[in-house]
């Protein structure tokens, strides 16, 4: 397993290179006079010519990535060009939001998702499984950014139960250690914090794992489906097994492992789904910080933090891979 991992973080390499190659590619096509787009348009020709020489503006393409890919192999994100700050810093500052709503995001869609694909499996074609199949098929064409300005509408604008935007409210104090604030609040036994970050996640995360939990709770039926179908299932069941064993020792295990694959794939997805959700609800997030850096022309920003959300993709990718023999020893890594 030792080489497999290696050969794996190996062909990070080559991946993060590509990412590289393309997203540096794809800014400089972006329409528009970045020194300007920074500067405002009163600014005049010699401010302009200041900022493009700063910026390394006025050098051929491949002498531009040449210079960020050094900086790169250095350790060094750069500076941003808006904030004149550290991108590391920033990034790191952000990160944390992002994580801890994407892992929220993707729990609750896990749990949700599964255990309905498993009930609407184990009672086929009952009135569970055609409303909950339904409610997958309208989660999975739902955009996050009309399901989010519903949800702000109605728990936020007219019930007035949960917050509409940010991490936590103004008038709570939370010393910080981890910056995931639902870690923090727990560490520091401070229960007021707790509650009050839990509802700030509350929206964004049930918006960003609505897609999530849809695709799950449709994949694991279909796997379910297709493996009480098999012989020892109908031996379980002939030996008198309880009902919950059956399903969830025999049938589940053997049927995660697609689902497993499903899981592994949303989770990188929800990286990128985190952009509207953190601009609709002001989470202050590394996707609303893209966001804003790809209005403000922050070419540094903008290379720097796909980047980073790509290799994230593919450490994800590969531990999934290293869950299957979990569910099924059966599986060899040469």
């Amino acid at each position: 397993m030792f080489s497999y991992i290696i050969k794996r973080i190996l062909m990070l390499i080559p991946v993060l290179i590509g990412v590289s190659i393309l997203t540096f590619s794809l800014i400089h096509l972006i329409p528009g006079d970045p020194a300007k787009s920074m500067l405002g348009e009163k600014a005049n020709e010699a401010q302009l010519e200041a900022l493009r020489a700063e910026m390394g503006l006025n050098d051929p393409l491949y002498s531009q990535y040449g210079t960020y890919v050094a900086k790169i192999l250095q350790g060094d994100l750069g500076e941003s060009v808006q904030s004149k700050e550290s991108i590391a810093t920033e990034v790191a500052d952000r990160l944390p939001a992002t994580i801890e709503l994407a892992l929220f995001a993707m729990v609750l869609a896990i749990i949700v998702g599964v255990l309905a694909g498993v009930i609407a499996a184990v009672k086929q074609y009952s009135w569970f499984d055609n409303i909950s199949m339904t409610g997958a098929l309208f989660g999975v064409s739902m955009p996050i950014f009309w399901l989010g300005l519903m949800m702000i509408w109605l728990f936020s604008v007219q019930l007035n139960i949960l917050p509409a935007s940010g991490r936590l409210s103004n008038d709570i104090q939370l010393g910080l250690i981890t910056n995931f604030y639902l870690i923090d609040s727990i560490l520091t036994l401070n229960w007021p914090a707790f509650k009050d970050a839990f509802l700030h996640l509350l929206m964004p995360g049930i918006a960003l794992g609505t897609i999530p939990m849809a695709i799950i709770a449709r994949m694991t039926r279909s796997s379910m489906l297709e493996v009480m179908k098999q012989d020892y299932i109908r031996t379980a069941n002939a030996k008198g097994l309880a009902s919950y064993l059956v399903i969830f020792q025999h049938a589940l295990k053997n049927a995660f492992l697609p689902v497993l694959t499903v899981i592994g794939l949303q989770f990188g997805l929800l990286l990128g789904g985190a952009v509207l959700t953190e601009t609709i609800f002001s989470w202050p997030g590394i996707g609303r910080y893209v966001l804003n850096a790809v209005l403000g022309r922050d070419y540094p920003v903008v290379q720097s933090t796909i980047l980073i959300i790509a290799a994230i993709f593919v450490i994800v990718n590969l531990v999934t891979d290293l869950l299957y023999k979990f569910f099924d020893p059966r599986i060899k890594y040469d």
